[in-house]
């Protein structure tokens, strides 16, 4: 029996393009544009109105993370995502030191338009809540 060992990660949205190219900024990831286009306004330019902007992804560069994908949806968000990523910038660290570090990667995050929800912590373990641009959840961890 094999194992699946690729996988990617869906994001249910109302502007792909955009929220890809925040994810990237997040994550160090690229969005090479689709295969047999130069860019992604050649390939929306070869679809049918209605279908333009209606997707993207993104790549990590290394190939070890998974790929992110975009889909345009018609309705918006409503609850709490049953599904969230965790953007691991304070592994082995602890306390002050861990607080610091996240505190650092959650101000960049809110320069590229996320928002803080919540410090959670402890007096050892930490992590920041926070919402994406089009309002999904993830955590700086």
């Amino acid at each position: 029996m094999s194992l699946i060992k690729k996988f990617q990660v869906t994001f249910d949205c109302a502007e792909p393009r955009r929220v890809a190219r925040f994810w990237c900024e997040v994550l160090g990831y690229e969005s090479p544009s689709p295969k047999g286009f130069a860019t992604w306004d050649e390939y929306d330019r070869s679809q049918p109105v209605e279908d333009r902007g209606s997707w993207s992804a993104c790549i990590d560069p290394s190939g070890v993370g998974p790929r992110l994908f975009f889909q345009r949806v018609p309705e918006g968000k409503v609850v709490k995502n049953r599904v969230h990523l965790d953007v691991r910038v304070g592994t082995g660290l602890v306390g002050e030191e861990r607080l610091a570090t996240l505190e650092a990667e959650c101000t960049r995050l809110l320069a590229l338009g996320a928002v803080r929800v919540q410090l959670l912590y402890d007096g050892t373990d930490s992590c920041i809540v926070m919402q994406d641009i089009e309002g999904n959840e993830f955590c700086v961890d």
